[in-house]
């Protein structure tokens, strides 16, 4: 894999990588595929969303001008999701008194800190999404595109998700006519 790319739009940091010994234009239809699985299973935790992970994926995919095809395609997709928690440090300002005197020609001052500047740890989630593409026929990893974006309680998943699929499949260096 080669060609690495890593960018920030709105919060959500895009990043994706392919081969570039690959001729990938020549790749017209596709299917998913589940990891260790050929269907969403219940055991993925990510099943949640998976429909609309795979949902928003075909929309994007479509306008690339690739078709699903689950019957014989040449690419095959598989997404992955991940949710950690993380820790975010920030030093608080610092509030400092001072004194001074001063005359013609000359001033003389001191001012000690009194309160403040103690570090603060927050804590935040980051959920991931990447999609791998690879070639049906020699299983090989031809192109990865991801998206990660802090979350909160308030955040909309499907939005979040929606702006990720679409963020990540820019960057898939495929677009046939008609798409």
């Amino acid at each position: 894999m080669v060609c690495f790319v890593f960018s920030c739009s709105e919060n959500v940091h895009v990043f994706s990588d392919r081969d570039t010994t690959v001729d990938i234009q020549k790749y017209k239809t596709y299917a998913w595929i589940a990891p260790g699985d050929t269907v969403l299973n219940a055991k993925r935790k990510d099943k949640l969303y998976g429909g609309y992970i795979v949902y928003a994926s075909d929309l994007e995919l479509k306008k690339k001008g690739m078709s699903l095809n689950t019957s014989g395609p040449d690419a095959l997709f598989m997404f992955e999701t991940k949710l950690e928690e993380k820790v975010k440090y920030s030093q608080e300002p610092t509030l400092s008194i001072g004194v001074g005197y001063g005359g013609p020609g000359y001033y003389v001052g001191g001012s000690a800190p009194v309160a403040g500047g103690g570090i603060k740890a927050s804590s935040y989630e980051e959920g991931m999404l990447v999609i791998n593409m690879y070639d049906r026929h020699t299983g090989n990893l031809i192109w990865s595109g991801g998206a990660k974006e802090s979350l909160t309680n308030s955040t909309d998943i499907e939005e979040v998700i929606a702006k990720a699929v679409k963020f990540i499949f820019v960057r898939l260096p495929i677009k046939h006519k008609g798409g």
